[in-house]
């Protein structure tokens, strides 16, 4: 800038203003961000009426952040901004931010967003006697005063002093500048370049500023990964670990490194497989929000159980999100039709979406961040992730494992049922998995081969299912035009039988028991034949018994009129004889009736 910096007055600076001392219960008053995850890890935004600087090498992202810092303060915070840049022009930053949909002439048209460029050339720039930025203040300070602004960036900070050999007057200049700001009230951000043994090139920019961000550029075995970390943060408690960021069409991502904390919220409410029988093993589905790994040896049918999860959340009416890296949508689609699952159907009506990448794309932490991303836009209540093991491609078991609990914490935060696949191998132990998080899994189901009679047949386990009581058989797993069935094993003296020897077993014992049954119905008739004989015998003896027993009362009755008789004859003859009774009395005929 030629003649650009002229000096100001100490009241137009600010020195002389009386300095008040906050009350100590007042916290630190912050400007959010707008940025996704920024404000999280620094609690609430950057300090408010305070300068931030935001320090990295060449491309790490400053200028972009810078940007939408003031982006989103102009639209959905009401905070008007001044962008002073040095090193591009108002044409060149909206043409570079136009592609994460940032309109900045239309925040300039609407007064919320300056841009000034300032060209400094060293050769311009002349040091006599006590030489500072008044001019640089004088121009800020107009721009701020014109709309009101509330938030300020300055790109880069190297370029403003640039011409300044002298190393005292530098520093003067420095700790003069933040303090400017300061007494404007603005919350500013500086941006500045990576030094060699420090954040910034003078060294001196991290001590003046009240909040230090420092953005970097990792790449490990052809992995690149951008990170953050808030080195200081005056007068606040902030997240202190390297933080992942993504740019992306939407702007900066940041997602927190840390695991959340073990207090979210459980529910009893239970949530279908997708296979009927399986629910019923389980007591009724799994639990919502709750976390399940399918594992076994390629083609047991992981990602058909996964397939027949996320058709159960898309007929119930709710959103999946299914993050493959193995294979493409299309083909997912095409394989589940063949089982009778139509997820094609479910993409048309927008319940079902597919995240499709090879894990090699990007490093863990950025799949990690995308994830996170994609969960927030699309707010699914269901996710399926298939398969795990293949970020083993990007990292090694620690890191894969370390990303997924991260994302497990996340997914539990949220209430989301999610499953997962893993592939095992024919030598590993079946009840473990590669990456070794079984313990952080809620439902685990293994699906086998079983091989027996020169056959490969499939078996399911339920290895564990937290909070509920479960099946603790095994289930033969057949996967048909109409879906996964599960199907009783036999369990003999030869062992577990699946298959064509299952059948054969069953056919076996099926003539068995019809032999049993026939047998059972030829001794029936027998005894029946049996019954009526008796019950023919014991009629005849009935009705020989009734014969024998009148002609044995009709001999009585005969026998008694004999002796009757008898009686009456001998009386008669008494009579005739004119024989006397024991009394001496001749027996008349009246007599006779009397006795």
């Amino acid at each position: 800038m030629k003649r650009a910096f002229k000096k100001l007055t100490k009241r137009q600076l600010g020195n002389g203003a009386s300095r008040s001392r906050a009350p100590r219960h007042e916290q630190l008053e912050k400007a959010p961000t707008g940025i996704q995850g920024l404000d999280e890890i620094t609690f609430g935004g950057l300090p408010k009426g305070r300068p931030t600087l935001i320090c990295g090498s060449a491309g790490f992202g400053k200028t972009l952040m810078g940007v939408e810092f003031l982006v989103r303060g102009a639209m959905e915070y009401g905070e008007p901004g001044v962008l002073m840049a040095f090193e591009e022009t108002e044409a060149e930053l909206a043409k570079n931010v136009a592609s994460l949909g940032y309109d900045l002439y239309d925040l300039i048209e609407k007064k919320k967003l300056i841009i000034d460029y300032v060209h400094v050339e060293r050769s311009e720039i002349e040091e006599a006697g006590e030489y500072d930025l008044e001019g640089l203040f004088i121009r800020l300070g107009l721009a701020i005063d014109s709309i009101g602004a509330k938030r300020v960036v300055l790109d880069t900070i190297e370029a403003i002093f640039s011409g300044f050999p002298n190393a005292n007057i530098l520093r003067a200049e420095l700790r003069r500048l933040f303090r400017w700001l300061k007494t404007k009230g603005v919350t500013a951000v500086i941006t500045g370049e990576r030094g060699e043994g420090a954040l910034t090139r003078h060294g001196l920019e991290e001590y003046v500023s009240d909040c230090v961000i420092l953005l970097d550029h990792r790449v490990n075995d052809q992995m690149s990964t951008r990170r953050l970390r808030v080195v200081k943060y005056r007068g606040s408690l902030h997240g202190t670990n390297e933080y992942p960021f993504l740019i992306d069409e939407e702007g900066i991502s940041v997602l927190p490194v840390t695991s959340l904390g073990l207090d979210h919220k459980i529910s009893f409410e239970r949530v279908s497989s997708g296979v009927q029988r399986l629910d019923a093993m389980l007591g009724g589905g799994y639990y919502r929000g709750s976390t399940i790994l399918v594992s076994g040896t390629a083609g047991t049918g992981k990602s058909s159980m996964a397939g027949h999860f996320a058709e159960a959340a898309c007929r119930a009416g709710e959103r999946c999100l299914y993050v493959a890296s193995e294979e493409s949508p299309d083909q997912i689609m095409r394989n589940m039709h063949s089982i009778g699952i139509d997820l094609a159907g479910w993409v048309k009506k927008g319940l079902l979406k597919f995240d499709a990448e090879r894990p090699n794309i990007y490093g863990l932490e950025m799949h990690l961040l995308r994830i996170h991303k994609l969960i927030s836009q699309y707010q699914p209540p269901a996710v399926v992730l298939d398969p795990i093991t293949n970020y083993l491609a990007v990292g090694d078991q620690l890191e894969v494992k370390s990303m997924l609990i991260r994302l497990i914490d996340f997914l539990k935060s949220k209430g989301i049922t999610a499953v997962f696949t893993s592939l095992t191998h024919g030598g590993d132990a079946m009840e473990g998995t590669v990456i070794g998080v079984s313990s952080l899994i809620d439902t685990w189901l293994l699906l086998r081969d079983i091989e027996s009679n020169g056959e490969r047949n499939r078996g399911l386990y339920v290895i564990k299912s937290r909070g509920m009581a479960h099946s603790n058989q095994i289930r033969e797993f057949l996967l048909t035009s109409k879906g996964a069935q599960l199907l009783d094993v036999y369990l003999g003296a030869e062992g577990v039988l699946t298959g064509s020897a299952r059948v054969a077993q069953e056919a076996k014992e099926t003539a068995a028991a019809i032999l049993r049954q026939q047998e059972i119905e030829r001794r029936q008739r027998e005894l029946d034949r049996k019954r009526a004989a008796l019950d023919a015998q014991i009629a005849a003896l009935r009705a020989s018994y009734e014969v024998e027993s009148q002609e044995l009362e009709m001999g009585l009755a005969e026998e008694r009129l004999r002796e009757e008789k008898l009686a009456a004859d001998r009386l008669d003859m008494a009579r005739i004889r004119r024989a006397d009774d024991e009394n001496g009395r001749w027996k008349s005929k009246n007599n006779r009736k009397q006795s």
